[in-house]
């Protein structure tokens, strides 16, 4: 996986460089060319900052090897810059903080006068910080901000209206100030040559890897994650410590990390306690081709079109997309836990596979909208794993990640724990009167699709369905509608009182439902009764017999058709009001 990641940083003209990487600011600190402090503003959107592409950076290791504090360059949080941070109530504590912070303080400020030769404008900065005065008024002006910042935010600074941090300038200087014979040094060299896990050659390997962004929202650390650690002596072996057991220079780490977090940021899919990132062979020319990204939020096919999955398939196979033809797609799911990346699938294949696999997910999930009148739109990947449960919180990592691999590949089966909760909860909605969730019917008819190979299940209704327990569903459907005919609203209905058990035992409850239906037909008019009678004979007529109990797969069946009929009357309602007032129309316009 790792190889592909550095493979498409070669072919993409990803550079990275030890020392370097991207960071993001959120405040921006004024300074003028007289030392002193005009303001502190917030950057970007105001909430998640400004990004600069290279700036200074210090692994963990670096910012205390030995035993000297250290603090990053340039950009830095709030507690350290500006030394705002909120005292321990503990008076030990807080003098530990205190000296904590300013020590980086200090180192903070003494790397400004030192690169300052360099980069001229960073002398003002220095000065700023180092003199009294000016620290306590940027320490009023952050207090006095709205929102207030938080001593963790990220903080640069604005000199002459020019950020430093986007010179070249300094980079020099930093080189240098990163080697061991110009600063305590970082780590021990290894006197062995090893061969790199990633490519083969003869490397000095690295103690440790720089750590992965982004997984916080899913577990992970706000300081980042690692790929390869081997930080307890289970992990380790031959004598080998840290990640010599998987060994990798300092370049071929710096470049698989960045690459990693470049792609988290701008190519990757929050999986609820996941993250699915992606990426391609070959750059796609049209961001609308990104098959990823129509899992998440699919386009709205036009009327009678097919969707954007299929006709990408129809144009790569009719040769009008042959730039498609021979690209491939790499897919990694990923999660923190206690500081290490935890990789949960990997995977690869052709992109028109990924295409057709996609296509049929939604192809299979396609299902008639509750009013009849057209199809649904075709559901959000987390709208899938929505409609399982009350609260996307509670649905459990496995059965997403199950769902994941489901919707990439057209051959896998829908999880059995997914099925069962789609018709629970699809149960739960009718009992309760709610509005019946279109991704949730559409999930149980694709597992009698994918799982039983059912040939007979459409996205509408299908009064040839050999299934009784479809067609009892249907039935059931139907009687309901005539009890509203004949009675209004009369609270509890046929449907609140016997759907459970007729959906489980259809023999011990019909009988009883048809002959209520006898009365109810007799308080509607002669021509909707007629019209009632003609439905029922034409279901009953479709079933041999009444299963004595169903199973949970029949109840599903049943629960399809009960649904299926229940958008079929919407359907024909609307075609009839549309008929009659086409007939208004016509007639009103015969007369004028």
């Amino acid at each position: 996986m790792l190889n592909e990641v550095l493979a498409y940083a070669e072919r993409t003209g990803l550079t990275s460089e030890p020392g370097f990487t991207v960071k993001t600011a959120k405040w921006a600190i004024f300074v003028n060319e007289q030392a002193e402090i005009s303001g502190i503003s917030p950057l970007g959107d105001g909430k998640t900052g400004l990004t600069f592409t290279r700036c200074p950076d210090l692994s963990q290791g670096e910012m205390i090897a030995g035993g000297v504090t250290r603090s990053q360059f340039l950009i830095e949080s709030l507690a350290v810059v500006a030394l705002f941070y909120k005292p321990d109530t503990d008076e030990t504590k807080q003098e530990k903080e205190r000296e904590k912070f300013l020590a980086k303080h200090q180192y903070f400020i003494q790397s400004l006068e030192q690169a300052s030769a360099d980069c001229p404008e960073l002398v003002f900065a220095a000065a700023a910080l180092k003199n009294p005065e000016q620290l306590e008024k940027l320490q009023n002006l952050i207090e006095n901000q709205q929102p207030k910042p938080k001593s963790t935010d990220s903080v640069t600074f604005l000199v002459n209206e020019s950020y430093p941090i986007k010179s070249t300038a300094w980079h020099s200087w930093w080189r240098k100030q990163r080697q061991p014979d110009n600063t305590v040094e970082t780590k021990k060299k290894s006197a062995t040559t090893m061969r790199c896990l990633l490519t083969g050659d003869a490397i000095e390997p690295v103690d440790t890897h720089p750590k992965i962004k982004g997984l916080s929202s899913v577990g992970g650390l706000g300081t980042g994650d690692v790929f390869m650690a081997f930080d307890k002596e289970a992990f380790q072996s031959y004598g080998l410590s840290k990640s010599t057991n998987a060994a990798t220079d300092e370049v071929t780490a710096k470049s698989y990390v960045e690459t990693f977090n470049k792609l988290i940021d701008e190519q990757s899919i929050r999986l609820v306690n996941g993250l699915a990132v992606y990426w391609f062979g070959h750059s796609l020319e049209n961001t609308d081709d990104d098959m990823f990204a129509e899992l998440v939020n699919p386009n709205e096919p036009l009327a009678d079109e097919a969707s954007r999955p299929k006709l990408l398939l129809e144009a790569i196979n009719t040769g009008q997309r042959p730039d498609l033809l021979d690209n491939y797609y790499y897919v990694v799911t990923v999660s923190g836990q206690a500081g290490r990346v935890m990789v949960r699938d990997w995977q690869q294949g052709q992109l028109t596979e990924l295409l057709e696999n996609i296509s049929a997910w939604f192809g299979d999930l396609q299902i008639i909208a509750r009013d009849g009148g057209k199809l649904a739109s075709p559901p959000k990947f987390l709208a899938v794993v929505g409609c399982l449960v009350r609260d996307l919180k509670d649905a459990p990592a496995p059965l997403i990640n199950e769902l994941w691999r489901t919707a990439l590949s057209k051959n896998k089966l829908i999880p059995y724990t997914a099925f069962t909760q789609a018709l629970l909860e699809s149960r739960k909605a009718i009992i309760n009167e709610e509005a019946q969730n279109h991704a949730r019917m559409g999930l149980i008819k694709a597992y009698h699709i994918r799982n039983k190979g059912d040939q007979h299940m459409t996205t509408n209704l299908n009064p040839e369905h050999p299934s009784a327990a479809y067609q009892c569903g249907r039935l059931l459907a139907v009687l309901a509608d005539l009890q509203y005919a004949a009675l209004g609203d009369v609270g509890a209905g046929v449907v609140q009182r016997y759907y459970t058990a007729t959906s489980q035992a259809p023999a011990l409850r019909i009988g009883q439902l048809m002959s209520n239906a006898k009365n109810h037909l007799n308080k509607v008019e002669n021509n909707v009764a007629f019209a009632y009678e003609k439905r029922l004979a034409d279901i009953m007529n479709s079933i041999s017999g009444f299963p004595k109990t169903l199973d949970l797969e029949q109840q599903s069946l049943f629960a399809l058709g009960y649904y299926q009929q229940l958008a079929q009357k919407h359907a024909d309602i609307a075609e009839n009001q549309a008929k009659k007032l086409a007939k208004q129309n016509e007639t009103q316009g015969s007369n004028s």
